[in-house]
């Protein structure tokens, strides 16, 4: 008898053991990603193409050929894609390829916002474009001279797009791309 009471009691302190052995649960505190970035300092980037334009000086250029270009930013894993098109009689058609690309985003992008950009000295002209939401580029640009000279500019993160997540990384990227834009000469 003695040995039945004691293959119940067992198990039970067991059981008792480990239901009263609880750590109290204490409200984790709120957190917020810090993400900091090397402040930019701009270089004038020129070669042997009909243009020339500042650089973050943080970034890695790479010349594909054809006077195009890629924009790293290995820190923040996104890419500037630059794209380089003579226009032969073809403004157009340009632009229209332009603007199917930024509107092909419509279905993941909560908005589009485009921002006009006109430099009557330079002779550059074209738009911008900012893409909210989880769409798979954030900003897009084109600019062109209207008779010799087209180029468009877009970003992709190398990540899942999750707009809050690499908001900060966004953001930076952005601004370079407005001051490719506003630096953009023909030669």
């Amino acid at each position: 008898m003695f040995k039945k009471s004691i293959s119940f009691l067992f198990p039970g302190l067991i059981l008792v053991s480990m239901l009263s052995c609880k750590n109290d649960t204490l409200p984790k505190p709120a957190g917020h990603l810090r993400l900091e970035y090397p402040r930019p300092e701009y270089v004038n980037f020129e070669n042997s193409c009909p243009f020339l334009f500042d650089i973050n000086d943080n970034a890695i250029i790479s010349d594909k050929g054809n006077c195009n270009f890629t924009i790293t930013y290995p820190q923040m894993k996104a890419t500037i894609y630059l794209t380089y098109k003579p226009v032969k009689n073809d403004i157009n058609a340009h632009l229209r390829d332009a603007q199917k690309l930024t509107y092909g985003h419509t279905v993941k992008a909560d908005d589009i916002t485009e921002q006009p950009f006109i430099n009557k000295d330079n002779k550059v002209y074209g738009m911008f474009y900012k893409v909210g939401g989880n769409a798979a580029t954030n900003a897009l640009f084109y600019a062109t001279d209207s008779t010799r000279h087209f180029i468009t500019g877009s970003v992709y993160f190398y990540a899942k797009p999750n707009f809050d997540s690499i908001m900060p990384a966004s953001n930076y990227v952005k601004n370079d791309m407005q001051v490719i834009m506003e630096t953009l000469r023909w030669k």
